[in-house]
């Protein structure tokens, strides 16, 4: 950049006309250096300024100091880390956090001493990498490097790194993030701060590029974390380029009311099941988001005991609090709305309750989601036509597992109650009585839901029981009552 002698000269009409073309010439990528785009306004204590994008020297940048009329002593140079180059006569200049047109200023300062009306320009060729810092709710924060891309030297082309460029290095916002005030801290000087807030929300909604931001070296930019989490909100950041990668897999913790809670890796499109088995068996493998009913799906889908109103998902922010979102997946089924299906991140942990009270009509259509797995396992042993293991669909009622059993033994069964054996999530185990009436709708006392893994106890009739007595008795009494038993006495 010219030293501002050389632009008051370029100000007299006949000293100008002969020195602007070859003045053009040596400096065109001077001028890129601070021909950045207008910034959005930044709000100080005292005052409302733009953010200044003057590109400032340091260790690394190469320049070219031009001495007109001089060419001795003009020549190409590597900006130390100290930030001072040694130049002809005078000797070490330093140029650090000057503009170009500063340094040539300073430069042209020091050579008044020797030199009458010295005309001094400095070009930058290659600028240094850029460093900065971001901070926040990024998926790894940290200090990067960010190389320039395109031309340097006379090659205009050259472009600067974007904030959406440094968030893209450091993998992306996560999903707790406030994107509408993203901030951008650049320092000039010592102790001098210039602050801009950044709504990259308007850059989803409308493209404006404006809110991009080229850096400069020292740049840092902070991501907070969302004060309110909007769900909607947030499936717009999952499908931003500048968010965290969308196939990356992730660890998420499902506690509560399912079949297999425990920890899962989640793949977006398809499913890696961590325990054993698929979570829809005999049904196809679903894909997708990695969203909440994925994971349930893991985990080998709800009970009939879950609340699925009264979800909760927390999530540990990169500040160290906790965001807690609520869930209601009953709405989800009831009106399709897709925001309730919340898109999940590494570290998260869903908590399903426990219902306190169970609508039977409710449990039946629960039963035909992707929500319930496929099918679940009871045992119905004793006196029935099909004894053993019995697969059954989920929130099925004690009636249906006995009739899917093929239905009491009539010559041996006692049909006016039987045993359910129950292992509870703690380890105990309960048994209970109930009564049997197969014209009763679903209900706890005589017609409950059962659950995976339950058993089922039918038990000989009190004639079942004699008989079976009596064929152990031996000797001419056994005798006896075996012919009892032909004769049906």
């Amino acid at each position: 950049m010219l030293n501002t002698n050389l632009f008051k000269l370029l100000t007299q009409p006949v000293v100008g006309a002969a020195l602007l073309t070859a003045v053009n010439v040596g400096m065109p990528f001077a001028s890129l250096a601070q021909g950045q785009p207008a910034s959005p306004a930044i709000q100080t204590p005292n005052t409302q300024t733009q953010l200044d994008t003057n590109y400032l020297l340091g260790g690394g940048d190469r320049i070219r100091v031009n001495v007109f009329e001089v060419p001795e002593y003009t020549g190409e140079y590597q900006i130390p880390p100290g930030g001072a180059i040694n130049l002809p006569l005078i000797g070490s200049v330093p140029v650090l956090g000057l503009t170009t047109e500063q340094a040539a200023d300073e430069i042209a300062r020091r050579y008044a001493r020797f030199l009458k009306r010295p005309l001094i320009s400095v070009n930058l060729l290659s600028p240094r990498p850029i460093n900065v810092f971001v901070a926040g709710e990024v998926t790894r924060p940290g200090a990067y490097t960010l190389s320039l891309s395109g031309g340097a030297g006379d090659n205009p082309g050259v472009q600067y790194p974007t904030v959406l460029a440094a968030l893209t290095t450091a993998q992306g916002v996560t999903l707790a993030a406030d994107v509408t005030q993203v901030q951008l801290r650049r320092k000039f000087g010592r102790s001098s701060e210039q602050v801009v807030t950044l709504n990259l929300k308007q850059l989803i909604q409308t493209g404006t590029l404006s809110q991009d931001i080229t850096l400069r070296d020292g740049d840092t930019i902070v991501v907070p974390t969302a004060t309110n989490f909007n769900i909607a909100e947030s499936r717009n950041i999952f499908a931003a380029n500048f968010a965290a990668s969308q196939t990356t897999p992730r660890t998420v913790t499902i506690i509560g009311e399912v079949n297999r809670p425990g920890s899962y890796l989640v793949t977006p499109g398809s499913i890696n099941d961590q325990g054993g088995g698929t979570a829809n068996s005999g049904t196809a493998t679903p894909t997708g988001l990695p969203n909440v009913t994925r994971v349930i799906q893991l985990a080998g889908g709800i009970t009939a005991q879950a609340d699925i109103r009264n979800l909760k998902l927390r999530r540990l922010t990169r500040s160290g609090s906790e965001q807690a979102i609520d869930i209601n997946l009953w709405q989800l089924l009831q009106s399709g709305d897709a925001n309730q299906d919340i898109i999940v991140q590494d570290g998260d942990t869903i908590v399903i309750p426990t219902a306190t009270e169970i609508n039977p009509a409710e449990a039946t259509q629960l039963a035909t989601t992707t929500l319930s797995p496929a099918r679940i396992q009871v045992g119905v042993v004793g006196e029935v036509k099909r004894p053993g293991l019995t697969d059954v669909q989920p929130n099925s009622s004690l009636n249906q597992a006995i009739l899917a059993a093929g239905g009491f033994n009539d010559a041996r069964a006692s049909s006016s109650a039987v045993d359910l054996i129950r292992l509870n999530p703690n380890g105990s185990v309960t048994k209970r009585v109930v009564k049997i009436d197969f014209s009763a709708g679903i209900n706890e006392q005589t017609n409950p839901i059962l659950r995976n893994n339950d058993v089922v106890v039918v038990g000989r009739s009190g004639l079942a029981k004699f008989g079976d007595t009596t064929s152990t008795i031996s000797g001419p009494l056994g005798v006896i009552f075996s012919i009892l038993r032909v004769f049906g006495l």
